[in-house]
């Protein structure tokens, strides 16, 4: 049984656009402060402008964590960020200081209150092989499969998500066992009670209204000049979880001559506001949540209020 540690911990969430970064930024004005990063590309180099990544100020203002540690050509696992987030915290608390969790990667945050289940470790041999069965038959035919052997995995991951269909496969063909049945094991449960905040404009047109601008915002930064020099690399593609955040498979698609400006714009927007609503849906299910509105100039009093310091 995991023994809880008594020591504050403080995490914001909400979807993307609804200040999060800022309402961190605040608290560490009137609290000592470390922010750890919950956003799964914010971990990449070189995508800064498209992420809304801090400032080079605001990183130096506070020290951040579990940004720019990967580079977009690699991976980074739930499980890896579970670990690394464990660990940032215990070194924050060892420097008397409140670890703030913010951003809004909701599979990063769930596997870390609630834990992960213990899967298999990944198998080379039977991705490469898996690898080879898509390139000669397409990856709907292994989606078909997957449906075969794991229905309720098939129904949660599209036939367009080669790495999480790859995944599933792999677990399977390993271990005998589906994907669904090993995550029915439960994992380790976070050792902190963290008092968690999400931050979000009351109404959802507002919300969409910021996610525009910020998107026309980000163009006008360099945000395809960003995405050019990546594209440059030629060690990059599409299928990369890196390539495939959002704004960024718009971008690629502009830049590979498949959509004009125009739509790449357009198509940015309307997965931005569906990631929104994506995480908000995890938001309205999450319990011991204490809400707060964008808006309310009274943010950090209600989260001050919360604390015990």
């Amino acid at each position: 049984m995991t023994v809880k540690s008594t020591k504050p911990v403080v995490s914001i969430m909400g979807p993307t656009a609804s200040g999060k970064t800022g309402l961190a930024l605040a608290l560490a004005d009137v609290v000592p402060c470390e922010i750890i990063s919950v956003d799964s590309a914010l971990i990449y180099r070189g995508m800064d402008i498209g992420t809304a990544k801090p400032t080079c100020d605001e990183l130096a203002a506070v020290p951040h964590w579990l940004i720019d540690i990967r580079d977009p050509a690699e991976s980074y696992s739930v499980a890896e960020f579970r670990q690394d987030v464990l660990q940032c915290i215990e070194e924050i608390h060892s420097r008397n200081k409140l670890p703030v969790l913010a951003g809004g990667t909701m599979m990063y945050f769930n596997a870390l209150i609630k834990g992960i289940s213990p899967l298999p470790k990944s198998d080379e041999v039977i991705r490469a092989h898996i690898n080879r069965e898509a390139a000669l038959s397409g990856w709907q035919a292994l989606h078909e499969e997957l449906e075969r052997v794991d229905p309720v995995s098939a129904g949660r991951i599209h036939p367009n998500d080669p790495q999480r269909l790859t995944r599933a496969l792999e677990v399977y063909r390993a271990t005998g066992r589906t994907l669904t049945s090993w995550q029915a094991e439960k994992g380790e449960p976070c050792p902190y009670d963290i008092t968690q905040f999400a931050v979000a404009p009351a109404d959802r047109a507002v919300l969409h209204e910021r996610i525009a601008l910020r998107f026309d915002t980000m163009l006008e930064a360099g945000f395809i000049e960003e995405v050019k020099a990546l594209y440059a690399r030629g060690d990059l593609h599409e299928d990369l979880p890196a390539v495939r955040s959002v704004g960024y498979r718009q971008a690629w698609q502009y830049l590979a001559g498949e959509i004009d400006y125009a739509e790449m714009r357009e198509r940015g927007i309307i997965a931005t506001r569906q990631l929104a609503k994506r995480q908000l849906t995890w938001l309205r299910g999450w319990p011991s949540l204490h809400w707060l509105d964008t808006f309310d100039n009274n943010n950090l009093a209600k989260i001050l209020s919360k604390l015990t310091l």
